[in-house]
């Protein structure tokens, strides 16, 4: 993330601004990051990741992993994995079993030579890096300025633990 700003924020027009962006992104993405998308449904958050899966290079199609809950696409080169997760799976339950199910992925261990993308992941996945980016979907400030909009206005903060 050495020359990605730490934090912005950035408005998309189309899908492939948005991969685009995602994409620049994942070029600058290292083993060990944690990327965690916000937003509602339909935001982008998928189209996000195909993108960010080609900036990293990997190898496979990027689908949203919601009935599987963890995808893992390998690197085409000698860069990081990409494992896709879909973190609403894990909430949609008690908390205690949320956790219990998230330690059951090993993504730790999966951390030293992955980049971790976790959709609806905020308030669970902090617990595997004390170190992540929040990335925010805004798609609504668009579409309340003209409703034929397909723009997504994207946040990003780097978030550092002590």
């Amino acid at each position: 993330m050495h020359d990605f700003p730490l934090s912005g924020r950035r408005r998309l027009e189309t899908v492939s601004d948005t991969q685009d962006f995602a994409e620049e992104l994942g070029k600058h993405l290292e083993a060990g990051d944690v990327v965690i998308l916000s937003g509602p449904v339909g935001a982008g958050k998928t189209t996000f990741t195909q993108g960010l899966a080609r900036g990293l290079g990997v190898k496979g199609r990027v689908t949203s992993p919601t009935f599987i809950i963890a995808r893992e696409h390998a690197s085409l080169s000698d860069g990081p994995a990409l494992i896709h997760v879909d973190a609403y799976r894990l909430i949609d339950g008690e908390a205690g079993n949320a956790v219990g199910m998230l330690d059951s992925l090993d993504l730790e261990t999966e951390l030293e030579q992955a980049v971790i993308v976790a959709e609806w992941g905020g308030g669970l996945i902090e617990r595997i890096s004390e170190n992540y980016l929040v990335i925010e979907f805004d798609r609504r400030t668009a579409w309340e300025q003209d409703a034929q909009s397909q723009a997504r206005i994207l946040s990003w903060q780097w978030v550092e633990g002590t």
